[in-house]
């Protein structure tokens, strides 16, 4: 079968978050299932290639005020992935993928709109697709025009859309005078279709008109059916309740497997652990901690500082957590409030909490191989990767049941010796450092927590199996649009 995907991000050409993890690896699991994708994301000015080649000239595309013309590039075939970048400087090339630190581009809904449409007619000319698989606000889009403006190009009449909802927090709303602006009927401004409080839902919009609807674990596809998850949009999804799913993200252990990892000071495995403790001392040194006492447990951090990622919990707690006998290495950056929380604790307690403002891939992987637990308290995940990473690493989670966080960690019963990870469901600061503090006595008996390691270290994220999942869904759709067009000829008979 042939998927096209579409996203704003992709590894190793564009990244903000986990969507151009999921984007850079997914498709490649498809390829070597046998599946025939390609990707299309924007070319910004970040994106580097090698050995390019314009594979479509010119693509027009109208805007209420005059046509705007794109091309699209291609980055050749890797790992059975074709990869086609749309190229339009105007909007692509700048600093950032969506805004600046003061606030979102304001052409965000005539950038994506040209790449929407770009993915079409590149398609009629690079190969129309049985399935699009769109994915969060900024490709729609695609759905949208499939089923409104391209709902009589014979070129399409085959092709279904799979849309995936990476996080519900990011929903792409705008004026209604946008729908003009991107040439798109005023009919879409209805609460059955795009309208959401007066304005335009480009979320909302993917929602409505693809024909099936998948995010990134289980109990996220639930959470976001629901007022406390799904951002107003909880009564849309529960309308398509029969055409949502979650299917967990998998991880890439070509990258992020301590056997491997190319930043590590060491490699180690399940059968033998030593080397972890080189690792242990080599991050410590890179955040400049002096004289350490190996012997005491490291939490890890790596993640952008917002309250979404429970930080109002951390604030919470820091003070009395910097007592225990424990180090934290806290690697991210984010809301000032919490930027200046590190600062000020890291200048407290010089010993016990390091951090970097900034994000750094090398030091990221070092703090997965060298520390003894991550920190994931999160107010709400869809998936999370990072304790996917951890597990692999020994590295021990201490995450909130939210979302993949709930799907990928088992509670740790020391008497079993069962389970992979600590978990709290409460979201408030006294059920975080309860946790913690189970989690730190348990750390006391070592030959116990090599079995906690080990039990981690030996599970399997692997794409394959969510391949596999993507794939059922992909020919439930297509099945769904052969029977679609079945109904109509028949109609029109």
């Amino acid at each position: 079968m042939h998927i096209v995907f579409a996203a704003s991000e992709c590894v190793p050409f564009s990244k903000t978050g986990g969507l151009a993890d999921v984007v850079g690896a997914l498709p490649r699991a498809l390829a070597a299932a046998g599946h025939q994708v390609s990707v299309y994301v924007p070319r910004y000015r970040q994106t580097k290639l090698t050995d390019s080649r314009t594979v479509v000239r010119s693509i027009t595309v109208p805007f209420d005020d005059h046509y705007r013309f794109c091309s699209v590039v291609s980055a050749g075939s890797k790992a059975g992935v074709e990869h086609y970048f749309v190229e339009y400087p105007p909007f692509f090339d700048r600093d950032a993928l969506y805004g600046t630190s003061t606030g979102d581009y304001p052409d965000n809904a005539e950038r994506f709109a040209l790449f929407s449409r770009a993915v079409l007619e590149a398609s009629k000319i690079l190969g129309v697709p049985q399935i699009f698989h769109c994915h969060d606000w900024q490709s729609a889009l695609i759905p949208v025009l499939l089923k409104t403006q391209y709902a009589e190009d014979p070129a399409f009449q085959e092709a279904g859309t799979v849309f995936t909802i990476h996080n519900m927090g990011y929903q792409g709303l705008f004026p209604p005078d946008t729908l003009p602006l991107l040439t798109l009927p005023w009919d879409l401004l209805t609460m059955s279709k795009m309208e959401f409080y007066g304005n335009v839902n480009f979320l909302k919009g993917g929602l409505v008109f693809s024909d099936f609807i998948t995010t990134v674990s289980r109990k996220y596809s639930q959470e976001i059916q629901t007022a406390e998850f799904g951002f107003g949009l909880e009564g849309v999804l529960r309308d398509r309740a029969s055409t949502v799913t979650g299917i967990l993200n998998g991880v890439d252990y070509d990258e992020w497997s301590p056997q491997t990892d190319k930043f590590a000071s060491a490699r180690f495995s399940p059968q033998d652990l030593s080397g972890k403790a080189k690792c242990k001392q080599d991050l410590l040194a890179a955040f400049g901690v002096t004289n350490p006492d190996l012997r005491l447990p490291v939490i890890g951090i790596v993640s952008r500082f917002a309250a979404q990622k429970g930080f109002d919990l951390i604030a919470q707690i820091m003070d009395r957590l910097a007592r225990e006998e424990m180090i934290v290495v806290a690697l991210g950056n984010g809301d000032k409030q919490y930027e200046e929380m590190f600062a000020r604790l890291q200048k407290q307690f010089p010993q016990k909490i390091a951090v970097k403002i900034a994000y750094d891939n090398a030091i990221a992987h070092k703090i997965e191989a060298g520390s003894d637990m991550f920190l994931m308290p999160s107010k709400y995940e869809p998936c999370g990767l990072n304790q996917i990473y951890s597990l692999k690493y020994g590295t021990v989670p201490i995450v909130r049941a939210t979302g993949g966080l709930d799907d990928t960690i088992e509670p740790w019963d020391a008497r079993t010796g069962r389970g992979t990870g600590f978990k709290f469901t409460d979201y408030n600061g006294e059920a975080l450092l309860l946790t913690i503090k189970d989690a730190l006595k348990a750390f006391r008996d070592q030959a116990s927590w090599q079995t906690l390691m080990r039990n981690g270290m030996n599970k399997d994220f692997s794409w394959n199996n969510s391949a596999k999942e993507y794939g059922r869904i992909y020919e439930r759709v297509r099945q769904l649009r052969a029977t679609h067009n079945a109904t109509q000829a028949v109609a029109t008979v």
